[in-house]
């Protein structure tokens, strides 16, 4: 699945902090957790994990902790000059950074294969395709 000639770039609204992502990503999903939504401001977070080694990170960014349902670590990563969240990690996945999908403005970027707390999802969305896992 990964083509390491693919380099794609996510930074935030202003441009100052940016990460550069070689190759496909591993893992492509949505998150409609209450905490998701907060964090991105809509009614739903997408995100796209690439292992660690495959990305780059420039310019300056602030980082917030939090802890999760499930008693894991989230580490946002955001810009201090415009606050526009461009990655995080989890204690859970430590081998990988989740970019958020926005960040790379490419309306062609892959589709979710995985839609989680779909519980908690607004009764007016619904995230359809081929081959998506669907998560309670």
């Amino acid at each position: 699945m990964s083509d390491a000639g693919i380099v794609r770039r996510a930074t935030c609204a202003c441009g100052q902090l940016a990460v550069d992502c070689a190759g496909d990503p591993v893992r492509i999903s949505v998150c409609h957790c209450l905490d998701c939504q907060r964090r991105s401001g809509s009614s739903f977070a997408a995100q796209a994990r690439f292992p660690v080694d495959c990305l780059q990170v420039s310019g300056q960014s602030r980082q917030w902790t939090r802890v999760g349902d499930s008693g894991g670590e989230g580490r946002f990563n955001f810009c201090p000059e415009c606050g526009s969240t461009v990655f995080y990690t989890t204690s859970a996945d430590p081998g990988v950074i989740a970019v958020a999908i926005g960040g790379f403005a490419d309306p062609a970027f892959p589709a979710p294969i995985y839609s989680v707390y779909e519980e908690r999802k607004h009764n007016w969305v619904a995230i359809t395709g081929d081959g998506i896992d669907h998560y309670g």
